[in-house]
């Protein structure tokens, strides 16, 4: 790709105006790149960025823009140290959820400052993210850094669907580019704000395992002049009635305990001796229905089942001869996806109505906290919010992580972005994040990092 005389003037902002002009413009250029999988390219958006790494002075042979298909290349880039331990990679992934601009207030992929936010699609997961680690890479590559360890950086595509995820292919075909003692993921954790304040940091220590059913009812139809009671629509709507009504059970383990007992004074209030309560007796059902009326506390307590797709019909003029749902399943790691299945089996309670695995689970082993990170994080957040606390916390998503975890390269979640508990936007309409917390935030992963880097 041939270097415009305008992205060399950005990219030579890093050193004439400093980090956070180079982040925004990097933000912008990756908000501008449409990397939906229906019509997006993050190929082009991997090779914007390398071409940045290139004019900072890396290697060709240290910067790899690959994966299977035109539109779906990834980019890792290489920082070499000492060697005096094993790498260390740093994930993101570049592609981004559907956005339809009708329903948007604006351009979603247009980069829109307004009201002290940054707009568009990917600001908040994770183009925010992605422009702050390119940044902190630049950075140190323009600074004559040299870590003790070599450090990694892969930006991927297809992490939020498609066929193509960008990590299982790298560690199918290119383990030596990404393999690493740990990862750092800024696709999770990150700052929490509740009603204006922030609360703490939290770092991903393990996450929720991502599984579908289908539901589906099968009938012989006919005329719909002559209905009767048996129909296809009804048998399904029953069964997805019940799971509406449905809540799993309660089920803490270490990370979700420790996340709920770290919570607690930092809430107060209610709600605050509710979380130190059902961390002591998670059968209090008044305390766990007033939890479970936060969607977050209520994904944190339980594996969630919810319907996510739904047809039926073939006619206007028909009874059906078909109708089928799906249904999206957040299971806690420490669960099984036969007692999951089994469970909605029961629930269904109707011989007219198929349940049948859609997406099979992928199995969520989570490692023990690391240290180093847990001190570099610590460290980092203290430097930038005196008096914030690091929390461990579960995602209740799903992250690349799953697939380097079950590969042997243990990853934790570390995001420095703060984003507000009752306005999460990612995958939404109108998507958006805090333009100072992105800046605050440039500073914070660039001590993450350097930390991390020295360390042996």
């Amino acid at each position: 790709m041939r270097l415009s005389a305008a992205l060399l003037a950005v990219v030579s902002l890093s050193a004439q105006e400093g980090r956070q002009p180079l982040a925004r413009a990097i933000l912008k250029e990756l908000i501008e790149i449409n990397t939906t999988d229906s019509a997006g390219d993050t190929t082009r958006a991997a090779e914007v960025l390398a071409m940045r790494f290139r004019v900072a002075g890396f290697p060709e042979g240290d910067i790899h823009v690959d994966g299977p298909a035109p539109r779906k290349h990834n980019l890792v880039v290489r920082l070499h140290g000492s060697g005096a331990a094993r790498p260390i990679l740093f994930i993101g992934h570049l592609d981004v959820v559907e956005a339809n601009g009708s329903d948007w207030s604006f351009d979603p992929f247009q980069l829109r400052e307004q009201d002290g936010y940054f707009y568009g699609r990917g600001t908040e997961d994770m183009k925010g993210d992605a422009a702050i680690l390119v940044t902190t890479f630049l950075r140190l590559k323009s600074n004559g850094f040299r870590p003790a360890r070599d450090l990694v950086l892969a930006l991927t595509t297809d992490e939020e669907g498609g066929p193509a995820n960008g990590i299982d292919w790298l560690l199918k075909n290119h383990r030596d580019w990404i393999d690493a003692e740990f990862c750092v993921n800024a696709d999770s954790g990150g700052g929490h704000i509740k009603n204006g304040k922030r609360l703490f940091m939290a770092v991903q220590a393990a996450e929720k395992v991502f599984v579908s059913f289908k539901l589906e009812s099968a009938n012989p139809g006919g005329h719909s002049s002559l209905p009767i009671k048996d129909n296809a629509i009804y048998h399904l709507a029953g069964a997805l009635t019940r799971l509406a009504q449905f809540d799993f059970p309660v089920h803490l383990f270490d990370v979700t305990r420790a996340n709920f007992e770290r919570m607690a004074p930092l809430y107060g209030g209610q709600l605050g001796a509710d979380m130190k309560t059902v961390v002591e007796n998670s059968d209090d059902l008044a305390v766990v229905a007033r939890l479970s009326a936060t969607p977050l506390f209520n994904a944190l307590l339980r594996t969630t089942c919810v319907a996510t797709l739904l047809s039926g019909g073939h006619a206007e003029n028909a009874l059906p001869q078909m109708a089928t749902a799906v249904v999206n399943c957040r299971m806690l790691p420490v669960d099984r996806a036969e007692e999951v299945e089994q469970t909605l089996q029961t629930l269904v309670d109707d011989p007219k109505v198929r349940v049948t695995v859609m997406t099979p689970a992928k199995a969520s082993v989570y490692p023990p906290m690391n240290p180093q990170v847990l001190r570099a994080v610590t460290a980092a957040t203290l430097k930038s919010w005196p008096g914030i606390p690091v929390v461990p916390q579960m995602e209740t998503g799903a992250t690349d992580g799953l697939y380097l975890r079950g590969a042997g390269i243990p990853t934790f979640g570390v995001s420095g972005i703060f984003f507000d508990e009752d306005d999460v936007r990612a995958h939404g309409r109108d998507e958006r994040i805090l333009v100072k917390s992105f800046n605050e935030a440039i500073d914070f992963m660039d001590d993450v990092v350097t930390t991390l880097a020295r360390a042996q």
